[in-house]
């Protein structure tokens, strides 16, 4: 008896230890966590921040984010950047981020071979051409199908602008 009484205790300990590696499992990461473990997408996310947009990229998707590293907002004129991250200017600052952002999932190898226009969240279109590589405008895919649990990021050389 005291045998059952023992692989009964056993086997709702393993329940129980069980149910709890559950919860504990970390989540895949999403696009806002893989830019925010990014170094080279730091100005990124501070307009993310900025602009109110993180609870959206953190969301169900999928969308396809094309991810202007530090470098492509450096090479904006002067205090283009400081003056988007200003709160007066949000609206603007929205425009152009959200201008990066496509709902759906487009891996590079559904762009490659391929020229037309997508559809960005903010309304207005970006012409892709994959025809020799990945051109976003007029802006190159440095880096591509780095995947997250709500869509896929490729990275640009340069800032879209609407």
């Amino acid at each position: 008896m005291k045998r059952r009484s023992a692989l009964k205790a056993l086997a709702a300990f393993g329940a129980v230890a069980a149910l709890s590696a559950c919860a504990t499992t970390p989540r895949s990461p999403d696009i806002v966590d893989i830019a925010a473990g990014n170094d080279d997408f730091s100005t990124l996310v501070a307009a993310v921040t900025a602009a109110g947009l993180v609870d959206t990229l953190k969301g169900d998707g999928p969308f396809t984010v094309f991810a202007p590293t530090n470098e492509a907002f450096a090479a904006l004129p002067a205090g283009t950047v400081e003056n988007l991250l200003q709160p007066e200017n949000k609206d603007q600052l929205v425009a152009v981020l959200t201008y990066h952002v496509v709902a759906g999932n487009y891996p590079a190898s559904s762009l490659s071979g391929k020229r037309g226009a997508l559809t960005t969240v903010n309304g207005k279109s970006v012409h892709v051409d994959g025809r020799n590589g990945v051109k976003v405008n007029s802006s190159t895919v440095t880096a591509a199908d780095i995947r997250a649990s709500n869509g896929v990021i490729h990275v640009i050389d340069k800032v879209l602008l609407p």
